[in-house]
């Protein structure tokens, strides 16, 4: 099994910037359902406005490994004026964008065919359409591919 280690990934900006998601916990459910979290730990930010990834995994009444990462990216509102009494409000969240890449794994799915079907939707949200290896190793490819979370 993988340990829980930090996260370095960068976003989607002109310039793209580097986020550290800090390794928050895993947790198990009385039902066998795992979930691992990372958020991005800024002092300057509130925790609930943070970068965050969940990855979790639970098996359907059917046999079937449900798989999931999701990425929340919390966006602030711009507080810029203050009220006749000098007092400026804290900024809160005023949305979030969330993505989720959720994978249904047959019983009878081996790691091989999974591993297929994962490279193609990254191939395709990339728009890459020429050879590419496919990664082998890292949280995503550990969970997809190996049903495998941190520990």
């Amino acid at each position: 099994m993988s340990s829980m280690a930090n996260i370095t990934v960068y976003d989607g900006a002109a310039t793209p910037v580097s986020h550290t998601l800090t390794a928050i916990s895993v947790s198990r459910s009385a039902n066998g359902d795992i979930s691992a979290e990372w958020r991005e730990l800024l002092p300057t930010v509130p925790r609930y406005a943070q970068v965050y990834a969940l990855m979790k995994m639970s098996t359907l009444k059917s046999g079937v490994v449900k798989t999931e990462v999701v990425v929340g990216v919390p966006v602030m509102e711009a507080v810029t004026n203050q009220n006749a009494a000098g007092y400026t409000a804290a900024p809160k969240v005023a949305y979030e964008d969330r993505f989720v890449l959720t994978n249904y794994q047959h019983p009878r799915s081996t790691q091989t065919s999974r591993r297929l079907a994962r490279q193609i939707v990254v191939n395709l949200a990339g728009n890459v359409s020429s050879s590419v290896a496919a990664a082998t190793s890292g949280f995503v490819p550990d969970l997809f591919d190996n049903q495998v979370l941190p520990t």
